[in-house]
């Protein structure tokens, strides 16, 4: 092996293994992951290294290749806190910033995390169970009252409640010190993140190294999401509950995570709007009418959950919700005033509380923290502030110092003196810690291995069986040398966890056992919320593709080396309906050629008819209901993305620009194809499809409007055909030129031709009939009524009576189709008939 990988590479594995550790030198004062106090490589690396060393630098580059191009291929992205752009078609995500190497933690190690993760789950679940029922521990003087009512987290309409502030899931943020102990820098209980995107990295670097996975025996993640899902059954008082996850919303920074574990686990993915209380019951809006929930994991705040009871600015929950909890008709995990421990001020009573709830010692202990509520420990902070890290006690306590750390000993004098007053007079909001040196871990950079300091998130879940840990977690790689934890704020790279077993490891997957499937061919309701942007993602896309054909169609005209006598008034023809559908500026006054304009409708930000401008409404829209899309449905967006990229500096020639809107006309019939081959007749797919044919049709009725009027010319008649892909169909069955009367048929009559405004009725038609209705009465329901008026209008009309006017009212009838169907399945909210409980499951 050592010969053929001489040949390979002109390096010996020992010589790349050399290359790859030079000059890795562990910081001063910190425990390393990766090398021992001797410098040489931890036992437990020793098989990772040993393979990577296996590999020739252009192998290492092809499997980093594989890992990165299947986290952008799947979209895997995250936002920064008050970093969105709402002219980004992605608002703003960043893509995910994945390091190469894992985290390698032995078997034996990793047991005694588990264990000390277990045990403050444990510890944490009985805390909030005591603060929201009988509160002995306050009674009994172990706990300040002031640390529980002081919090913004405490609900005090939970007190009482059962399950006020229940755990569900619970994360450790862990760190580990200069001795080699781990430590809990911070309990996260609120709606903890990370799960998601650490299985997304175990999908990527499992992808890139999938015989070390194998021969490493990695324990599996899938048993943890599984235990957890069955928890949330467990809780549930149905057999088959509708489980749905509260999202804040496409603006949140972690919603990729959100809608790829409602995808993931089964569950609705929902927004507040999308959830009714009545009768002391949450339902979720869907198409079919109100839809019980009987559970709801959220990922919203707890106080941003209920604007009746909690929080009346609140634009993000339900209200009600406080109600149906305290009623016990809706499970809610985490518990909504289960983000009272995460507050800081607690950490300091952790090993008493420990004491008194279990008899134990903490197996993990936290960091050293002192609550400034209390006299003796203010004092014992203002002693030592130089040397301590101060931090809020509270989420949004009041201060200078936002929700992380700082180093008081870092900060100039006059900022130090002042941090100083404020916890004289208001300790109660503040806390000092001491300060963490991180332990680093290897990052490949600059070609060869790299210490950085790093966190480590673990996961632990309440299951049917008890409290079950995630084997592995969200590692965080700080992209600073200062190992202290606070630099963590600051650039930031995550990598998977490996934890190694000493025997092969089961194969465990969220897919029923065989004895176990109940055979469904429906995938459960539709919330009306998707529908809607299903409906509008179809629309954007065809109207996108409109206006490219539009553009092919004046460049076409353009580039013909021998034009027809009146090409030029059909070229100022194309170009006017490019302005008039906002697709193009119209500069008045100001010199504007075709090809500028044509430029621009492919390429302008600012015209929102552009193509550009649909395609990022479309992956707006998208964006909103991804978990609802493929994986090759986001390529094709990347794809169009890529294409729609004007070169910097220059404006390219007619030609190039026609055979850019060729290229992307491609791409969207791929994502057309993708989506009728692809994806299941359900509801979803109808209303994308009803959203193409309705544009379609609208789209269509525009063209004829514009080019079959009683004087068309031949050229008219043409571009007629190319904007609707009629050509060969048209020359096909007649032997002549265009002529009027046979292109108005083809193009509008005609219910053969898939491009027609008769096809795009009739579809709509059969798409309409299959949607659910909300009584059964017998009566027909508004879209169903007008579709049936619309096609059978158009299977009586004769291309013969067909003109502006008449063109002009199947327009307006399809458009008014459009708001009956966004009246009726779109804004249930808006009317309170339409939320009538007809249709309760």
């Amino acid at each position: 092996m050592v010969v053929q990988g001489r040949i390979r590479s002109g390096r010996s594995k020992a010589e790349r293994r050399a290359a790859l550790l030079a000059g890795y030198c562990p910081l001063p004062g910190v425990y390393d992951e990766f090398l021992d106090q001797n410098g040489a490589v931890r036992a437990h690396w020793e098989p990772f290294l040993s393979d990577w060393c296996a590999l020739t630098p252009a192998e290492l580059s092809q499997r980093f290749g594989l890992a990165d191009r299947h986290v952008r291929d799947t979209g895997v992205s995250y936002r920064v806190h008050g970093d969105i752009d709402e002219r980004d078609p992605g608002f703003g995500e960043r893509p995910w910033p994945l390091s190469h190497v894992p985290l390698v933690i032995p078997e034996r190690e990793w047991q005694a995390i588990e264990a000390g993760v277990t045990q403050r789950a444990e510890i944490l679940s009985r805390l909030l169970d005591d603060i929201y029922g009988p509160g002995e521990l306050i009674a009994s003087g172990l706990l300040p009252a002031a640390v529980v009512t002081g919090s913004p987290d405490y609900l005090r309409p939970l007190q009482g409640t059962p399950g006020g502030g229940s755990l569900q899931i619970y994360a450790a943020d862990l760190g580990r010190g200069p001795d080699g102990r781990w430590w809990v820098l911070q309990d996260r209980t609120q709606a903890p993140s990370g799960a998601g995107y650490a299985l997304e990295n175990r999908l990527a670097l499992s992808r890139a190294f999938p015989d070390m996975f194998r021969s490493m025996n990695i324990e599996r993640l899938a048993a943890f999401f599984q235990g957890f899902r069955a928890g949330l059954v467990q809780n549930a008082k149905r057999t088959e509950p509708r489980i749905a996850l509260l999202t804040p919303g496409p603006f949140n920074e972690t919603y990729f995570e959100q809608a790829y574990l409602a995808r993931y686990l089964g569950f609705l993915l929902v927004e507040g709007g999308d959830l009714l209380m009545r009768d002391g019951r949450v339902h979720v809006r869907t198409i079919a009418g109100l839809k019980r929930a009987d559970v709801i994991w959220r990922r919203i705040d707890g106080d941003f959950a209920d604007p009746l009871e909690l929080n009346s600015r609140s634009a993000l929950g339900v209200a009600g919700l406080v109600e149906a909890v305290r009623r016990g008709n809706v499970h809610v995990a985490n518990g909504l005033g289960s983000g009272l421990v995460e507050a800081r001020a607690l950490m300091g009573f952790m090993p008493a509380i420990a004491e008194q709830l279990t008899g134990e010692e903490l197996i993990l202990p936290n960091i050293a923290t002192w609550w400034c509520g209390q006299p003796q420990e203010r004092r014992a902070v203002l002693d030592r502030l130089d040397e301590m890290s101060i931090a809020p006690a509270f989420r949004d306590a009041a201060g200078p110092i936002d929700n992380d750390p700082v180093l008081a000993g870092d900060l100039p004098e006059a900022e130090r003196e002042a941090l100083r007053g404020l916890i004289e007079a208001q300790g109660r909001d503040y806390v000092g810690q001491e300060v963490v040196r991180l332990s680093t871990m290897p990052v490949f950079q600059n070609g060869r291995l790299e210490p950085h300091p790093m966190t480590l998130r673990v996961f632990a879940a309440a299951t049917p069986d008890g409290w079950k840990v995630m084997p592995g977690g969200f590692c965080r790689i700080s992209d600073e040398a200062d190992a202290r934890a606070v630099s963590m704020r600051h650039g930031m790279r995550s990598s998977d966890v490996w934890v190694t077993s000493s025997k092969p490891v089961a194969q465990v997957t969220l897919l029923p056992t065989p004895d176990r499937i109940n055979i469904r061919r429906i995938t459960g309701t539709l919330p009306s919320r998707a529908a809607d942007n299903l409906f509008w993602l179809g629309r954007y896309l065809e109207r996108g593709e409109a206006t490219l054909r539009l553009v092919r169609a004046l460049l076409g005209r353009l580039i013909d080396a021998d034009p027809a006598p009146e090409r030029g008034d059909t070229v100022r023809q194309l170009a006017g309906m490019l302005v008039a559908w906002g697709a193009a500026p119209n500069e008045k006054g100001r010199r504007s050629t075709p090809a500028v304009q044509a430029h621009a409708a492919l390429y302008s930000v600012e015209d929102y008819g552009s193509v550009t401008a649909s395609i990022r409404e479309a992956r707006r829209t998208a964006s909103v209901i991804r978990e609802r899309l493929s994986v090759d449905a986001w390529r094709l967006f990347s794809d169009l993305q890529r294409q729609l990229v004007p070169e910097a500096g220059r404006m390219p020639s007619e030609g190039e620009t026609f055979e850019i809107a060729d290229r992307t006309l491609k791409s969207l019939a791929a994502f057309s194809g993708l989506s009728q081959e692809n994806m299941v007749r359900g509801a979803g797919w109808r209303f994308l499809d009803i959203g193409r044919r309705l544009e379609r049709g609208i789209a269509t009725c525009r063209f004829a409007r514009q080019f079959a009027d009683g004087h068309a010319s031949g050229d008219s008649l043409d571009a007629l055909l190319d904007l609707t892909d009629s050509q060969i169909t048209y020359r096909s069955r007649y032997l002549l030129g265009a002529s009027l009367q046979p292109v108005l048929d083809l193009v509008m009559l005609d219910p053969y031709n898939p491009r027609s405004v008769a096809f795009q009725i009739e579809r709509l038609d059969a798409e309409i009939a299959a949607l659910p209705m909300l009584s059964d009465d017998g009566m027909l329901e508004e879209p169903r009524r007008l579709v049936l008026k619309l096609a059978a209008d158009c299977r009586t009309t004769e291309a013969g009576r067909l003109d502006r006017a008449s063109i002009l009212l199947f327009e307006q009838l399809l458009m008014g189709l459009s708001s009956a169907i966004a009246d009726r399945y779109f804004l249930q909210n808006s009317d309170p008939e339409r939320t009538r409980m007809t249709s309760i499951g």
